[in-house]
């Protein structure tokens, strides 16, 4: 059985019954958990309450690096994130591709973000792009030890892999390892070790082939670890067991709970 470690199920534009069948069409694919990640802590009491009804799915609370615009502070963070449903802080993290010149309020909620997951034992969930050093300093300087967490949506290179595996994360990949031009990125996958690995489809974006430029959907995660499995040479069955594991493991979730 698969989970879907990443997904945006309130921003599938769907009402309750169409997400209650996209949902049974995911678990019909093997599908057995879903992790609804939030990105706006304005949004997360409606994408709680999106959700409330399905006992497979999780959520998490935080700010994505791209929503500065609704960025919080700590306190506020803190206590919206103190709630038995949260099982992980984010996402959160840096993106210097798209939003450089909010770097500076990036920065502040990263470390608030990590200050959090610290506070309430709960593992961080981290979208990283085109910042690797700060992301890989920011960890180094305010992580505890036994915080955990994932680096979400993986694109960069296996050195920062390395790195945030050596910190206590995992490396989650999505649908663009089927891309074609994402040969860089298969490269890496092949060195991640199987215990250290999960998967995702962040829907409703990044489609994996054949399903590219479609809104995509928690179901298509099985193409995502059937892909990854062809790369590392191994089973679907071996790939879906072990990063089920890793996922419930991460996130201190009861299986079928």
């Amino acid at each position: 059985m698969f989970v879907d470690s990443h997904c945006h199920l309130d921003r599938l534009d769907k009402n309750h019954e169409q997400l209650s069948e996209t949902l049974q069409f995911a678990r019909n694919r093997g599908v057995e958990h879903f992790l609804c990640v939030a990105v706006s802590v304005k949004d997360f009491p409606a994408m709680a309450d999106t959700v409330a009804s399905f006992d497979d799915v999780s959520i998490s609370c935080g700010v994505h690096p791209l929503y500065q615009e609704d960025a919080c502070s700590y306190d506020d963070l803190l206590v919206m994130a103190d709630n038995i449903n949260v099982v992980a802080i984010g996402e959160t993290g840096l993106d210097y591709f798209y939003s450089a010149e909010t770097k500076q309020v990036q920065l502040s909620s990263f470390i608030d973000h990590i200050k959090v997951a610290n506070e309430l034992r709960k593992p961080l969930i981290i979208h990283t792009r085109d910042a690797r050093q700060d992301t890989i300093e920011l960890l180094k300087e305010h992580k505890l030890p036994e915080t955990k967490g994932v680096l979400h949506c993986f694109t960069e290179d296996w050195e920062m892999a390395q790195a945030a595996i050596e910190l206590g994360m995992y490396i989650s990949i999505s649908g663009i390892v089927t891309f074609k031009t994402a040969t860089e990125l298969q490269e890496v996958v092949k060195k991640i070790p199987l215990d250290k690995l999960l998967i995702e489809t962040d829907s409703p974006w990044l489609a994996p082939v054949p399903y590219r430029g479609k809104p995509n959907q928690p179901g298509f995660v099985r193409e995502v670890g059937e892909f990854i499995a062809n790369l590392k040479g191994i089973g679907v069955d071996e790939l879906a067991k072990v990063t089920t594991q890793n996922f419930y493991e991460l996130f201190a979730i009861e299986k079928n709970a």
